[in-house]
């Protein structure tokens, strides 16, 4: 169960930002969404692959961004 503790002093909006920024951390609003209607088994296989190309370019472009950038430290 997901708790915020107001600290003292600390306004009711910030401790609502906090709550939030708790949620998605947690992946529970991804989950509520995932949930709201029935996702056939074979469309639920296609969007986590999907979800793992994506995943894959962006790994790819951040080593070869690391990779620029140390070359380019190398360099100088």
């Amino acid at each position: 169960m997901i708790t915020i503790k107001v600290r003292n002093n600390e306004p009711a909006e910030r401790a609502i930002s906090r709550l939030k920024n708790l949620v998605v951390k947690e992946g529970v609003l991804m989950a509520l969404k995932d949930r709201r209607y029935f996702m056939k088994p074979s469309l639920k296989k296609r969007r986590k692959r999907e979800a793992a190309a994506r995943q894959r370019v962006k790994d790819f472009h951040k080593e070869v961004r690391a990779a620029q950038r140390e070359e380019e430290s190398f360099l100088q």
